[in-house]
């Protein structure tokens, strides 16, 4: 039976599923927790890309995983404008 993967192997996994499953630009990992079931990771992804880059627009995207790393969902959480924490309203 495969080893469960590990703290490590999960930021690598939540990378390249961001990358893979949004088509995004995988940007940063804010949060990973290991739950009963798996884990749930927050990953930021570039959504549009701007000149100034301040105002590229980041969303942040809630995915759950089970025990093996195998993604089982998403969900956007926000959006917001590169370098602030307000939230940038969904047109």
């Amino acid at each position: 039976m495969p080893e469960k993967p590990g703290l490590r192997d999960m930021l690598r996994i939540a990378r390249t599923s961001a990358e893979e499953i949004l088509g995004k630009r995988f940007e940063s990992i804010s949060s990973i927790s290991k739950t009963e079931g798996g884990w749930i990771v927050n990953v930021e992804v570039l959504e549009r890309r701007a000149i100034p880059d301040t105002q590229d627009i980041i969303g942040r995207y809630e995915m759950s995983f089970d025990e093996n790393g195998e993604i089982t969902g998403y969900r956007r959480m926000e959006l917001r404008h590169r370098g602030s924490l307000e939230r940038v309203e969904e047109v």
